[in-house]
């Protein structure tokens, strides 16, 4: 399955939720409007959040400079000064902090700008109501999209709203940036089923943390239960994390979500199954939560629905734990795709 048999309204609000930005009125608007193709959507979340952070400013922090002053200022490098020669032309090596918009935010924003107006398959209008966004980021070092340290970039109250920006960014350059041909950078059509992945698993956590909150949801680790007693070399167990957790009352829910462009395999004699490994590892996940072995803990793998003649449909009880596998289908209207999500909730009941 490729992203482009999702509904773009809907692959934006995977990524407002995944983002953490569903509740602003102006993405509310682009939700509403129709795209023929992804590039146009990231470029239009671009220009809207980079043309309303230039209005309130661009973020800006302190960031350490050298530089050869003639006057003092911060504190003098001596021996990069003594290095350098700089005191035979009457002048010191300074290091000092300087507020600057050249942020790695900043940074980030105007590499991928320049990589849409360059290779993305844009209209026309929207390729020029980019380039006007440029001359605000002329005091920003344009860098290459590969270098951006995605995990590096943090968020606080007063940088917030880059959190989609980014996140429409960092898709854009993992999951479009995709071949290169004679040296010259080429978007691919669509955004890989790995980045696609990475944005279904934030999608369904982050959409639980807004709506159900009093599920404690999150991607908590589990803990091997094993024998301490007897145990030799446990440092080499390797580490569980689940997708999401949810919690209700004595009940605890496992989901592993999987986005496959197949979600079933194919064993002897052509039957279809679900995935070996993904249903051992949610096993294990589920009976070592169970501490208590009283079948409190359940596991769900929620596949992304795809186009295949099977889908996955697992509802068993196994050692006692209630284990299944369900797709989601991301191609229904929003509301479906909503009522989908929140059906899961139902496996807390159990």
């Amino acid at each position: 399955m490729t992203s482009l048999s999702i509904p773009i309204r809907n692959v934006y609000v995977m990524m407002a939720y995944a983002f953490r930005a569903i509740r602003s009125d102006s993405h509310d608007h682009i939700a509403a409007e129709r795209f023929d193709h992804l590039h146009d959507l990231f470029a239009e979340i671009l220009l809207r959040g980079v043309g309303t952070q230039v209005k309130r400013g661009l973020h800006h922090d302190y960031l350490q400079r050298s530089d050869e002053l003639a006057t003092v200022r911060g504190r003098i490098d001596v021996n990069g000064t003594i290095a350098s020669r700089s005191t035979v032309r009457g002048k010191l090596i300074c290091e000092f902090d300087e507020y600057s918009t050249d942020t790695p935010h900043n940074q980030a924003l105007k590499s991928v700008l320049v990589l849409l107006v360059r290779h993305g398959e844009v209209t026309q209008s929207r390729r020029n109501a980019l380039r006007r966004l440029l001359p605000y980021l002329d005091a920003v070092t344009l860098v290459a999209p590969t270098s951006i340290r995605w995990n590096a970039l943090t968020y606080h109250r007063a940088n917030a709203t880059y959190r989609l920006l980014l996140g429409a960014c960092e898709l854009i350059v993992r999951g479009l940036l995709h071949t290169q041909v004679s040296g010259s950078t080429k978007l691919a059509s669509w955004i890989s089923d790995e980045s696609m992945s990475s944005l279904y698993e934030r999608f369904l956590r982050e959409y639980y943390s807004i709506h159900h909150p009093e599920l404690s949801p999150g991607a908590s680790a589990v803990a091997w239960d094993y024998d301490a007693g007897k145990a030799h070399g446990a440092e080499h167990l390797p580490a569980m994390r689940t997708d999401i957790t949810l919690r209700s009352g004595q009940h605890t829910l496992i989901i592993d979500a999987k986005y496959y462009s197949q979600s079933m395999q194919t064993g002897w004699f052509g039957k279809k199954t679900i995935h070996s490994a993904n249903l051992y590892q949610l096993l294990t996940y589920t009976k070592n939560a169970d501490v208590d072995r009283n079948g409190s803990v359940s596991g769900l793998l929620l596949y992304a629905r795809t186009e295949g003649a099977e889908q996955p449909d697992l509802d068993v009880v196994i050692q006692g734990n209630r284990i299944g596998a369900a797709t989601l289908n991301l191609n229904r209207p929003w509301d479906h795709l909503r009522s989908q999500l929140e059906h899961v909730i139902s496996w807390l009941e159990s």
